[in-house]
């Protein structure tokens, strides 16, 4: 390459960002939408910039064929450039219906807005565009190294996609995570318009295949067919060259294609690769598009992502009085959005992985479960939509008239549950010797009367050295049983309708802690006791080491896990539920990183299982036959070599093969190194699984905040109940004002007589003032 007068010479590392806010050189490498906008953008916002835009392939060169672009992207760039916008509207095709083709059954929602055109056509936009504004395209030639740009130009805008060479070269830097998935796709088109966003699933004898297909003109549609490996495989994909895979192609899905051909521009069968990196800027190079991240073509974000990028981009580098600062409030605006979208993709790819999971659904929940596996779209919203495809699917699951989901009774042994809300076990720390007080009877006492179906206690521990801190209740003595009869009383006589359950469970190694709010997992500073656990393994580093149980000491531990049930039993508790979770004894015994014995209780999952089922087993001996008695369990541990989502799968199915009538699936909080993966009822997945391959009913927890969430799920049939705790620290009725603000009176929840006064929410101000209708001038 040669380099321009004045240039700096060339470096094996970026320049530092100079304190111009007004980057004069800009180069950028790859010539995609995001790539193209950037330079359009940047130019046409200072017209004495020098942008460069390096491109490998032709102008004519493109990949894929259709490009769905949301309203709000849409609505950013008629802001930033009148010119393109207007360009594109010339050249969308717009529609609004999804179908949804489930075992030859076509299902379709409406309301959903979408807007396409072809990638070709917009790429013949932004060259336009681009040449108008005087930015300097090269095409057909290869980008110089990344080096020697960065020497050359006061800004490298880095969009050169998934395969990102320049993310390579300063991997140290950025930081990348690339992470490759289940399934192999390929990227094909029709010459035909479908008439709705449709997807259609074949179950082939190798397996399922399914299409994504939309419109993006009015004579031609992108279709991807997609499948995961061993299916691929099966079908002898890998041996069929790109002719023979579209031909295939085109005979299993001749009916959504109407008997006509697929056509291929260069495809190959691929798989999705997430990218993630830890930074996205790098002295003076920044990244952009799918070199920064990767989002999942099931919920149609690439090229939208991108284009958002530039536009955030241009803005930070007018807003901010440096380069250096530019970007980094482009990386401080993009990265919270870019990782909101990542989840929901994530979300969306694992749905699709695991298709047949669902085959076996109604058919309208299928396609429910469907259209909001990114929970991005939600039965509210879907409502909002198309009231008449949402109607259906909730008379199919069997709402009765204007009864949301979460209102449907549900049934566990003899105890009838008159809605889906779970108020979640939570630790309290407010016991006095054990015993519950005051506290425990307006805490549990007031969100029973907030309407939830079940309201679960704390952990309740089963001796006084299973505790985690001074402060946890426990059911080892004759007036602790008689302390929770009181709170059980007030439920039943107060909260007619409400059942109560308790959570039973041993601290192991997590015992003999501050408060919570003293420190968490925090040693006590005096006064502690002896610890006991599966393995001789500390918590944490400055953690107490337990003592690992003998087999006396299992024995012990057996009878006091029976004992306390009895006491449960005798204190008029509707369910109990043995805790197997969160690192506690039970869970101890559960991970393959906390339980390293050598004995009948370690080693193979079955091993690890013994304990806990024995215990299981004793409990249910002594617990009431028409009460019914649930698990919870972590079904990761978030930890490398811990136990794995197959391991849950299997761990939950030996519980309800010991009569499990329901399993709480929790994760994590197993070990101190954890690195949990949060976001929006991040733990539902979990759920989802297991009541789909061993058909138990599942408890969802774990970020679930809202009543739409909560109906969603539940319509979904991705849980059977759902438990939430924060929501319902910050307000004991959530459940009555959730029936509320969906306007329901009906038995799903019953305001108790002295707060029916309060079941409309308040005024908040004047509504019935004029609106101004005409402004005039000065």
């Amino acid at each position: 390459m040669r380099l321009r007068r004045g240039a700096r010479p060339a470096t094996t590392h970026p320049q530092p960002p100079n304190d111009n806010n007004h980057p004069l050189r800009v180069a950028v490498i790859g010539g995609g939408p995001g790539g193209l906008y950037a330079a359009a953008l940047l130019k046409r916002l200072a017209p004495d910039r020098q942008v460069t835009v390096w491109e490998r392939n032709a102008p004519d060169d493109t990949f894929g064929f259709g490009v769905v672009l949301s309203d709000e992207t849409l609505g950013g760039i008629e802001h930033a450039d009148p010119v393109v916008y207007e360009a594109l509207q010339n050249d969308f095709v717009r529609w609004d219906d999804i179908d949804i083709v489930h075992r030859g059954v076509r299902h379709t929602s409406g309301g959903h807005g979408f807007a396409a055109l072809g990638r070709k056509r917009l790429l013949e936009i932004l060259h336009n565009r681009c040449r108008d504004l005087g930015v300097e395209l090269l095409f057909r030639t290869e980008v110089p190294d990344p080096a020697a740009l960065t020497a050359e130009y006061d800004l490298v805008v880095a969009a050169d996609g998934v395969h990102s060479t320049t993310r390579e070269t300063y991997a140290h830097a950025f930081r990348p995570q690339v992470t490759a998935h289940r399934c192999r796709y390929i990227w094909l088109a029709a010459d035909f318009a479908f008439d709705a966003f449709r997807f259609e699933i074949a179950e082939t004898e190798h397996g399922v295949m399914q299409l994504h297909g939309y419109p993006f003109s009015a004579d031609a549609s992108t279709v991807i067919i997609e499948m995961r490996e061993e299916v691929w495989e099966a079908a002898g994909f890998a041996e069929l060259d790109e002719h023979e895979s579209i031909e295939r192609c085109a005979k299993i899905f001749a009916d959504a294609l109407r008997g006509r051909p697929l056509r291929s521009n260069n495809s190959a069968w691929t798989t999705f690769r997430t990218v993630v990196n830890e930074h996205w800027s790098h002295g003076n190079v920044v990244l952009l598009g799918d070199a920064a991240h990767t989002a999942h073509f099931s919920i149609g974000s690439g090229t939208k992502l991108a284009v958002e990028d530039a536009l955030a981009l241009a803005a930070c580098l007018e807003e901010q009085p440096t380069l250096a600062e530019a970007l980094t409030a482009y990386e401080a605006e993009r990265r919270p959005v870019v990782a909101s979208t990542q989840r929901a993709a994530r979300a969306s790819l694992e749905w699709f992985e695991n298709l047949g999971r669902y085959l076996g659904q109604p058919s309208r929940q299928f396609a429910f479960n469907l259209l909001t596996r990114s929970r991005r779209v939600t039965h509210d919203n879907l409502r909002l939509r198309d009231a008449h495809f949402t109607g259906a699917v909730e008379r199919e699951f069997g709402c009765p008239p204007g009864t949301p989901p979460m209102f449907t009774p549900f049934r566990l042994r003899g105890l009838s549950l008159r809605n889906r809300v779970v108020v979640s076990p939570m630790d309290m720390y407010s016991a006095t010797d054990g015993v519950p007080g005051d506290f425990h009877l307006v805490h549990l006492g007031a969100r029973a009367l907030g309407g939830a179906g079940l309201v679960m206690t704390e952990m309740v521990c089963v001796s006084e050295q299973g505790r985690i801190t001074p402060g946890c209740a426990g059911l080892y003595t004759g007036r602790q049983s008689e302390a929770w009869r009181r709170i059980t009383d007030f439920v039943h006589a107060q909260a007619p309708g409400t059942a109560i359950g308790v959570q039973l469970g041993h601290s192991g190694r997590k015992g003999s802690t501050k408060l919570m709010w003293e420190g968490i997992d925090e040693p006590l500073p005096d006064g502690n006791w002896p610890l006991v656990a599966a393995s001789p393994l500390p918590y944490k580093p400055g953690s107490q080491t337990p003592r690992e149980l003998s087999r006396a000491g299992l024995t012990d531990l057996r009878e006091q896990f029976t004992a306390a049930a009895w006491r449960a039993a005798r204190a008029g508790f509707d369910l109990l539920e043995l805790h197997c979770a969160h690192g506690y004894l039970l869970s101890g015994f559960l991970s393959p990183l906390t339980n390293l014995r050598t004995d009948a209780y370690g080693g193979s999952l079955q091993k690890r299982l013994r304990f806990p089922l024995e215990v299981f087993d004793a409990v249910r001996a002594v617990w009431p036959e028409e009460r019914p008695m649930t698990v919870r369990i972590s079904a990761t541990d978030w930890a490398e070599g811990g136990t794995s989502a197959d391991e849950a799968v299997e761990i939950a199915r030996a519980f309800a093969a010991h009569g499990a009538d329901a399993v709480d699936v929790s994760t994590g909080q197993v070990v101190a190194d954890e690195r949990p993966e949060y976001g929006r009822s991040y733990q539902t997945p979990f759920a989802d699984r297991i009541r789909h391959e061993t058909g138990i009913p599942v408890i969802a927890v774990g970020a679930i905040s809202s009543w739409d969430d909560v109906n969603s799920l539940i319509l979904a049939g991705r849980t059977d109940l759902c438990a939430l705790a924060r929501p319902h620290l910050y307000d004991p009725h959530w459940t009555l004002h959730a029936a509320a603000e969906q306007g329901y009176d009906g038995p799903g929840v019953t305001w108790p007589a002295p707060y029916r006064a309060g079941s409309r929410p308040p005024q908040t101000g004047r509504t019935d003032a004029p609106k101004p209708r005409l402004s005039l001038g000065a």
